[in-house]
């Protein structure tokens, strides 16, 4: 269904709200790296942005400032996946047309390089060839793993990159849901070494709840496609569930795993993930008291909130004390201040500039790079093709 039709109800103003996560009854397993022994970040003063958010004020001490370096390539159709090898190079998807490309280089110059197709993507509306990572042992078996829509699945494979040639790829976990709408999509292993991947709920919104299904949850697997050791469920691969269509992904400094999710007409979220935690959808959208009347007995708020125009978030990266959320109906990067006691206030930047905003990753030279998602079938089509832009972060 075209995002225009889906999200007729939006709110005219943006409301960002930062609250406590948590209504569930599940305490955080201290164990895991998601959810650490330390207390959750605890809820800051709700404000607007100022009238100018894309350049707030800053001090020497404040929040990094971006500054867009330049464009890394250009010429790309619709790049969604996006993520950096050992030795500084970077794989990047094309989601459209199943392409893994390989960006060598430093600076502002880069070659791009076709490395190979996955030939079982089947791109339909939303799906296709979508995310993409790195194995953490990827020095030793250079491998890559791809989070595909297939003809009749989702699916995760993998394949060896040698040199720049990609290998056969080889199914890891099938059966996930398909559609033609709201498919996740984003792929990242943690530090615990065990691989994290977002799945959309497909437009079904039942199956969020559906834990039997595996269809608007995030999974946690092993590099065989297993459920990792310690899941909720021994024999599930499913971590967290109650999700609408998560497209974004991180680890921050305390290695807490956050996830950026497309709401449906009222709210956008960012939400702390923690082991076994429901965060509503579809029983409630955005904070259990932006529901009133429904129950939130065992449900999990968002840390943050934006209505639906202002965001409709997609990749997500962490970088110089701050999370990095790409928005493309909001069409700018969100950058949300992590601190010891909370979030801080969010902060837009290049409202406008740059049209909509899809994949955000840290790359090793301590900048981000920031793909655009102008010709992907949503908002109004850019004349330029899509691009991959570098920014730096300055204080």
């Amino acid at each position: 269904m075209p995002e225009s039709l889906r999200r007729a109800a939006l709110v005219t103003s943006l409301t960002i709200c930062l609250v406590l996560a948590g209504c569930g009854t599940d305490e955080p397993d201290a164990s895991t790296p998601e959810s650490p022994a330390s207390s959750s970040p605890s809820p800051s003063a709700g404000q607007s942005p100022s009238a100018s958010p894309s350049a707030p004020e800053q001090t020497a001490s404040g929040p990094a400032r971006p500054q867009v370096a330049g464009t890394v390539a250009s010429g790309l159709e619709v790049p969604w996946g996006l993520a950096f090898l050992p030795d500084g190079s970077a794989v990047v998807t094309e989601r459209d047309s199943a392409r893994v490309l390989r960006l060598t280089g430093e600076g502002e110059e880069w070659k791009v390089t076709e490395v190979g197709r996955i030939e079982a993507a089947a791109p339909e509306v939303e799906g296709g060839l979508l995310g993409v990572a790195a194995s953490p042992d990827f020095d030793s078996d250079r491998t890559l793993f791809f989070y595909v829509t297939a003809a009749d699945d989702n699916r995760i494979v993998r394949a060896e990159l040698d040199g720049d040639r990609l290998g056969e790829p080889e199914p890891v976990l099938t059966g996930i849901p398909r559609g033609m709408i709201h498919d996740g999509g984003r792929l990242l292993f943690g530090p615990d070494g065990y691989l994290y991947a977002s799945t959309g709920e497909i437009g079904e919104r039942e199956l969020a709840q559906d834990r039997e299904s595996l269809a608007g949850k995030i999974l946690r697997i092993t590099p065989d496609g297993r459920p990792a050791p310690g899941n909720p469920d021994p024999d599930s691969s499913v971590w967290s569930w109650g999700h609408r269509n998560v497209q974004g992904l991180a680890t921050d400094d305390r290695d807490r795993l956050w996830a950026s999710e497309f709401g449906d007409s009222t709210w956008d979220e960012l939400n702390l993930v923690r082991k076994g935690r429901n965060y509503g959808w579809p029983r409630i959208e955005g904070r259990s008291a932006d529901n009133p009347g429904v129950s939130a007995d065992g449900l999990t708020d968002p840390l943050a909130v934006w209505s639906t125009d202002e965001a409709s978030p997609s990749g997500l990266a962490y970088a110089e004390g701050s999370l990095w959320l790409g928005a493309l109906r909001g069409t700018r990067l969100w950058q949300v201040p992590v601190t010891d006691d909370g979030l801080g206030r969010p902060r837009g930047h290049f409202v406008g500039d740059y049209g909509r905003l899809r994949s955000i990753a840290a790359a090793p030279d301590g900048s981000l790079w920031m793909t655009t998602s102008n010709r992907d079938g949503r908002g109004t089509p850019s004349d330029e093709d899509d691009r991959i832009l570098r920014v730096t972060l300055e204080r």
